[in-house]
């Protein structure tokens, strides 16, 4: 698949709900993920059984209420999308919206590094 491919299919399966999908198809074992820094005590996950367990402290954390991913930019082996979202911190119950922009470098085929720029809120 060429960049552009995997950044549609990638915009197309997060819209869909169908983020799953991603991991299984578009990602490299060997995937790097990095988060702001103060995004939480561990910024970098290296490698599926790590990116899992973010998503799954994702999940236990924060109910969707909405998602939508942008149209892909591309650029070579990068791409990079806008995504929104309307959740609720689980713990708090406090309720809102934010964006973030990730980057994604691709070689071979497969997504080999994401990493995502937001806002950290202040404690």
């Amino acid at each position: 698949m060429t960049t552009q491919e995997i950044a549609n299919n990638l915009v197309a399966w997060c819209n869909s709900g169908n983020e799953a999908r991603c991991y299984q198809e578009l990602y490299s074992p060997n995937i790097v993920s990095i988060e702001p820094e103060g995004a939480s005590e561990n910024p970098v996950a290296r490698g599926m059984e790590e990116v899992a367990k973010k998503g799954e402290w994702w999940e236990e954390n924060f109910e969707v209420h909405s998602t939508k991913a942008s149209a892909p930019i591309v650029a070579d082996n990068w791409f990079s999308i806008r995504h929104e979202m309307d959740t609720t911190h689980k713990p708090s119950g406090q309720r809102s919206q934010m964006s973030e922009i990730s980057v994604y470098e691709v070689k071979d085929g497969k997504i080999v590094r994401e990493q995502f720029f937001y806002d950290v809120p202040e404690e």
